[in-house]
Order: C-alpha cells, then sequence, then structure tokens
C-alpha cells in the first residue's frame, strides 16, 4: 500500500500535524511519502492508492492558492479509487473554522473513495495526540477493509 501525504503550511502548524501523521504511519509499517504541495508531482496523483490531504485554511475559510491545482486535478483525474483522508488547523475564532477541510473534504467525498477527517485547533496539543492516532487507525482500518484484508490496526 503506498500512500501520499500532500499538505501546505503557512504558520508551521499543519506541517507538524502531517509530520506526526506520517510517523504514525510509518509505526503501522506503512509505505507513507510526505510532499509539501508545490513539490508534488501532480499527474502521479493516480499512482497512490490512498492519499491524505493537509491543509491550513485561509481567509474567510477558503483552501490556500497553493492548494487549489491539488483540489482541482481531484476534480479532473480518474480519482474514485484513490482512499482519501484531509487533516487541517485553524482557529474556531473564525466563522468557517477549518473551512478549508470541509472544502476539501466535499469535494473528495464526490470524487474519491473518502474515509476520514481530522480538524486540529491552531497547534497539536497533547490531547491531539490521540486523535491523530485514531484518525491513522481509521484510516488504515478502512483501508484494509477496502482492500479486503481482515487486518486491524489498534
Amino acid at each position: 500500500m503506498k500512500i501520499a501525504i500532500i499538505y501546505s503550511s503557512k504558520t508551521g502548524n499543519t506541517e507538524e500535524l502531517v509530520h506526526l501523521i506520517g510517523q504514525l504511519f510509518l509505526k503501522k509499517k506503512v509505505d507513507v511519502t510526505l510532499f509539501r504541495v508545490e513539490e508534488f508531482p501532480i499527474m502521479d496523483l493516480i499512482n497512490y492508492e490512498a492519499v491524505v490531504i493537509g491543509t491550513y485554511t485561509w481567509g474567510n475559510g477558503e483552501i490556500p492558492q497553493e492548494m487549489m491545482e491539488l483540489y482541482r486535478a481531484f476534480e479532473t483525474q480518474d480519482v474514485m479509487k484513490i482512499l482519501t483522508g484531509v487533516v487541517g488547523t485553524g482557529d474556531s475564532g473564525y466563522p468557517k473554522y477549518c473551512g478549508a477541510v470541509d472544502e476539501f473534504k466535499e469535494m473528495l467525498y464526490v470524487h474519491t473513495n473518502l474515509l476520514v477527517t481530522l480538524k486540529i485547533e491552531l497547534t497539536l496539543q497533547l490531547k491531539d495526540i490521540d486523535r491523530c492516532r485514531k484518525f491513522v487507525n481509521i484510516f488504515l482500518n478502512q483501508l484494509r477493509r477496502k482492500q479486503g484484508i481482515g487486518s486491524h490496526f489498534s
């Protein structure tokens, strides 16, 4: 199983989040590669069985500009078989808390096989580490189920 984590981070919060999630996948012996969105070759998207998107939210709940090419690629490429998840950081003081996560979630639900999402308030706290573990476990359990493999991760 080949998983890509593709992310963008403005303040470092989302980068810290995706690095933790990447480490948690590695602990489960999963082949995972992290890419900053500007370094990810968009045409390689279809070569991954699973993709996790990591995004911050910009302005009034918008997807950051640097993530739009990836967003459009999911809308236009043949990605229905790709299993996806979305994680992101945001500030609940804004009306559209983690709005970019919600925008990706809605689009991925239509165009891919969306498994799970996770929103983190600003920066990772101790309580969020367990939420990240749950995200990875749910993602891998769903992935195994879709592949017809009976393994359970815990």
